[in-house]
């Protein structure tokens, strides 16, 4: 299986450094399909013109990003100039606490290819 993961610029840049090894994501049906192995193909916004390939090594399961990010160093999964407090506000921009608690979230691991 292939996912494609939408990436704002410097988000981009940190996964083509080999920086960022970790994508977060609410456990939805669609990442609910992900197994180890599996493809992300990462997709520079806004134009998506630019690509990074990478394989899924692993995938954690968490209750919400508070118990999420208590596991893993922030530049792992964002920008390193983020607190982890910081990290949570942003994505919770685009998952609610109701959508955390409905499918939990799943931290997605990932090599480049």
């Amino acid at each position: 299986m292939e996912m494609v993961v939408h990436l704002d610029n410097d988000v981009f840049e940190i996964v083509r450094k080999g920086i960022k090894d970790v994508e977060v994501r609410v456990n939805d049906e669609k990442r609910r399909q992900l197994k180890v192995g599996d493809t992300l193909v990462f997709l520079k916004r806004p134009l998506d013109d630019e690509e990074i390939r990478a394989k899924v090594t692993f995938l954690d399961y968490y209750d919400n990003f508070n118990e999420l990010v208590k596991h893993y160093e922030m530049k792992r999964l964002y920008l390193e100039s983020y607190t982890k407090e910081m990290w949570i506000h942003e994505m919770e921009r685009f998952y609610t606490e109701e959508e955390q608690t409905k499918y939990g979230v799943v931290a997605i691991g990932f090599r480049k290819e």
